[in-house]
């Protein structure tokens, strides 16, 4: 059997030697390339961190632009908050203005309704206007007509007032004379038919005289001046009571009135107007009843004035004469005013109707109105109405 050669120990460490050498170099060679892979790494995280920290300056830039980019951003939804709750007011004011717009449009339909209507009225007035002044053309030429007559009819007056003053006045005095004369010296010896006729002669002599005067009175309310005074109503009253102061007396009247104050007007008139209104109460008295009459004086507003009455646009002085008399149908109211007119039986009750004419015509003389309210065996009132200017 063949034996394997022995190897020496020398030739085991040199080979030893060998292999150690060869891994060496191999290992030296394997470091050197780590070495070189290294720096490269090195390299390579020198680039990455200089990269890095590039990475972290942006990063730094793009937080302190987003915190910007933030606060912009909070501040646009807050100015958007802002910006809804306006919308939200202007909605509203929208709707009320659209709202509005409708009634305004709705009035405007109504408007415009109106002044078709208005336009086609003052066509209408403008018609009513040509004709208005045409039929004024006619009224003036009639006015200057009816003015010539009022001239002549003046001039006319003033005739009769002259006769009655004077033409008339002096037979009747006469006739008065010569009855004065046969009731002193021949009264005793007439029949008794006879007395009656001259009695009666005298009556009618005394009520000539009566209408005479009257219709002198009546004359001078229309033809006389018209001169206004602020005059005192208390003293204007009291010198008419003085004139009818023994028929007062007779009668037991008795007269009431209040502080009545002042007013605009013609005083020898107004006193004709107060002493007439008077002695028409003490004639109509109720028979065994002793006269009781009042008088009220008060400043009204036209606007508290009955329109139905005084159609006047003005104050006035309001001035009231009640009494207890015999009164009137209430069917009699105007005509109590018009001339010769009686209610009464001229044989009961004496007078020639002129009276309340008189007075009407110088409540007109001073631009008023004068109204009556009677019952009959209840007394009157008489109302007059005077402009206070």
């Amino acid at each position: 059997m063949n034996q394997k050669p022995l190897i020496s120990e020398t030739t085991v460490s040199t080979i030893e030697e060998k292999n150690s050498h060869a891994e060496l170099l191999i290992a030296n060679k394997k470091l050197a390339f780590q070495n070189q892979e290294k720096e490269k790494r090195a390299a390579e995280l020198s680039v990455a961190n200089n990269a890095l920290a590039f990475l972290n300056i942006e990063k730094e830039k793009r937080a302190a632009e987003l915190a910007v980019a933030i606060a912009e951003l909070t501040f646009q939804i807050a100015e958007k908050e802002k910006r809804a709750a306006e919308l939200v007011i202007a909605n509203k004011e929208l709707a009320f203005q659209n709202i509005e717009k409708e009634k305004r449009a709705a009035e405007l339909g109504i408007a415009n309704a109106e002044l078709i209507y208005q336009n086609q009225e003052k066509e209408n007035r403008a018609a009513e206007l040509v004709i208005a002044n045409k039929e004024l053309a006619f009224q003036n030429i009639e006015k200057e007509k009816r003015a010539a007559e009022l001239l002549i009819a003046n001039k006319e007056l003033e005739s009769f007032t002259f006769i009655s003053s004077h033409d008339l006045q002096e037979p009747l005095r006469k006739i008065q004379a010569l009855s004065s004369r046969i009731l002193v010296e021949e009264y005793d010896n007439l029949s008794d038919k006879g007395k009656y006729y001259f009695e009666r002669t005298q009556l009618s002599a005394l009520r000539m005289q009566t209408l005479i005067n009257d219709l002198l009175a009546y004359s001078r309310t229309t033809a006389t001046e018209r001169k206004f005074e602020n005059s005192d109503l208390n003293k204007i009253i009291m010198e008419a009571m003085e004139a009818l102061k023994e028929e007062m007396r007779k009668k037991r009247a008795t007269v009431e009135m209040d502080s009545l104050g002042k007013a605009y007007i013609i005083p020898f008139q107004f006193r004709q107007l107060i002493q007439n209104l008077l002695s028409n109460s003490l004639k109509f008295a109720l028979p065994g009843v002793p006269p009781y009459i009042k008088i009220k004086s008060e400043f009204i507003k036209s606007v508290e004035v009955d329109t139905a009455h005084v159609p006047l646009h003005t104050d006035y002085c309001h001035i009231s004469v009640a009494d207890n008399g015999i009164g009137f149908d209430a069917q009699y109211q105007e005509r109590i005013f018009e001339i010769f007119q009686r209610l009464h039986d001229k044989e009961a009750y004496e007078g020639t109707g002129i009276g309340l004419t008189i007075v009407k015509k110088i409540v007109e003389n001073h631009n008023g109105i004068i109204t009556a309210k009677g019952n009959p065996g209840q007394g009157c009132v008489f109302d007059l109405y005077i402009p206070v200017h």
